[in-house]
């Protein structure tokens, strides 16, 4: 039994409340955008669920399942408790109650400025002090899981670092890096500004804070879904691991290249020279490389399970994995989804093309196979694996959970193929009516809203189903002795190549020196420049 269930399970379950109340703000507004005569929906209504559904699901949800997660891994590969649990759990309070004030700022209409929080649009301080809360309850999770590391490290001297421990950390290397940025535009410029200590704030300054932030945790949440893509789905296959240096080479390159990258998301911004534009972008091109190497091991491993029992054809070892468990099913449907994802991130990233989709339905269709299936899928399929194991209860409702991931892909290839294509036409993203006052352009979109909102009631469904197994599991799971975690053994076994891939001093040293590199001298320019303050404006 896993000494440390008590402090995982709090975080897991945060996260599914979280996930719960921000599924249902999402399905309000697929509906909503397709033009459907609704008894709540109002302007107003529509984007207070914008903001709630953005920060729920894209800081919240992940937050808190990577740090459960992250403290059963920490524990299971290290094979000893982790230090510093009375941290740990204040860690976890300080995060609650930050996300508690944010939510009741955000669900009282005080705080509708969007996942991104740009200002000249005014949140009410709770808004910001709830968020940079969450931060600073995760900085205490970073401490533990490293702290527990390092005293192992002491104790296992020339023992290698589990290959789930060194995807955790070169996570928590590249989440401490990049909320230096957005720790700074809330602390120095939007506290400040929000409780009126000062009358203007500089929206450029924040922008480039923010992206700072914004990109590098899109790979704070990919970097524990690439450890269970490696680690665990492999053994829940049947296979092994097909190569743990490459594994690791794909988690050190995401330290190096993950954090400057921010500008790449600012291609039509002024303020921000082209040459560090082109910087960032080039940067970007280089970060799709792990993935690529993960994909290629990951399948490669999938077909070792597949053969291990008995496939010998080119393909017929795919009709061999099982499909039909849900632990599985969910990460090779994610996985599916994450390569269209990953071209789509690739044009977003080109310096000429990012002008044809910037600011359209596009990039919501893009976020939803990344962060909302690729992320979101996966650690949906890692609960049905590791709940039962973590209450000591028998997974409940198991026909809801064989069906849910190909609800969620269903719905998901639906939702987000549709956007993409209004998105190319011009729709813009996170607009409320999509039919502009009758415009003629407008209504080569209707057809597009419209196959959203079917897709969008396919994923609340699919999240519906999760969301009840989770508590119907929790609540009513025949009691049972839990199975144990176990993570997947490499191919060729623990040979020790490439030490040098296991170095984090180093490479968060480079990756250090490569932030400073893309970010001190566009911010010091900026600075330079004559700039002008915005007062604050709140559109409800």
């Amino acid at each position: 039994m896993i000494q440390s269930r008590k402090l995982a399970l709090a975080n897991l379950w945060v996260a599914i409340g979280a996930f719960a109340v921000a599924s249902a703000m999402a399905f309000m507004q697929s509906l909503s955008r397709a033009d459907l005569d609704l008894p709540f929906r109002t302007v107003r209504m529509y984007y207070l669920s914008v903001t709630a559904h953005g920060v729920l699901m894209a800081i919240v949800f992940t937050t808190f399942f990577i740090m459960g997660f992250g403290y059963v891994v920490a524990e299971r590969a290290l094979g000893r408790p982790v230090v510093g649990r009375r941290l740990a759990w204040a860690s976890w309070w300080v995060a609650l109650i930050g996300t508690a004030l944010a939510t009741w700022a955000i669900l009282r209409g005080e705080a509708t400025v969007l996942y991104t929080f740009y200002p000249p649009l005014m949140a009410h301080p709770l808004f910001y002090v709830g968020t940079a809360l969450v931060v600073v309850g995760s900085w205490g999770w970073c401490w533990v899981v490293a702290r527990t590391w390092h005293v192992w490290k002491k104790e296992s001297p020339g023992v290698r670092t589990p290959l789930p421990v060194h995807g955790m950390l070169a996570s928590i290397i590249i989440w401490v890096l990049a909320t230096i940025g957005v720790a700074a535009e809330v602390l120095v410029l939007l506290i400040p500004w929000s409780v009126g200590l000062v009358d203007t704030v500089d929206p450029m300054l924040a922008r480039i804070l923010f992206w700072w932030f914004g990109h590098p945790l899109v790979y704070f949440w990919l970097l524990p879904t690439y450890v269970i893509w490696y680690t665990m789905t492999p053994r829940i296959a049947g296979g092994k691991l097909f190569s743990d240096p490459l594994a690791r080479l794909a988690f050190v390159m995401l330290i190096l290249l993950a954090t400057p990258v921010g500008f790449h998301h600012q291609l039509v911004d002024p303020g921000v020279e082209a040459g560090w534009k082109l910087f960032h972008t080039f940067n970007t091109q280089l970060v799709l490389f792990p993935s690529f190497v993960t994909a290629f091991t990951v399948i490669a491993s999938f077909e070792i399970a597949g053969r291990k029992k008995g496939a010998r054809g080119l393909f017929d070892w795919i009709e061999e994995l099982p499909w039909g468990e849900p632990a599985f099913s969910s990460v090779a449907l994610a996985m599916l989804m994450f390569a269209v994802g990953g071209f789509g991130g690739a044009i977003n990233a080109a310096y000429g093309m990012n002008a044809v989709v910037h600011n359209t339905a596009w990039i919501q269709g893009h976020f939803h196979l990344t962060v909302g299936t690729a992320v979101a899928l996966t650690f949906m399929g890692t609960s049905y694996y590791l709940m039962p194991r973590l209450l000591g209860r028998e997974l409940e409702l198991t026909l809801l959970a064989r069906i849910q991931p190909y609800l969620w892909f269903g719905g998901m290839l639906l939702f987000s193929i549709s956007n993409h294509l209004t998105g190319l036409a011009g729709m813009p993203r996170r607009v409320f009516d999509a039919s502009y006052a009758g415009s003629e352009i407008a209504r080569q979109w209707v057809a597009g809203t419209g196959i959203s909102a079917v897709g969008g009631i396919f994923l609340f469904i699919s999240a519906t189903c999760w969301v009840a197994v989770m508590f119907g599991t929790g609540l009513a799971g025949r009691r049972i002795e839990p199975d144990p975690i176990e993570f997947a053994e490499p191919l060729e076994g623990e040979n020790g190549k490439a030490p040098i891939l296991d170095r984090f001093g180093l490479w968060a040293t480079v990756a250090a020196v490569l932030v400073v590199l893309a970010y001190a001298w566009p911010i010091a320019q900026h600075l330079s420049m004559e700039r002008f303050g915005s007062p604050g404006f709140t559109p409800f």
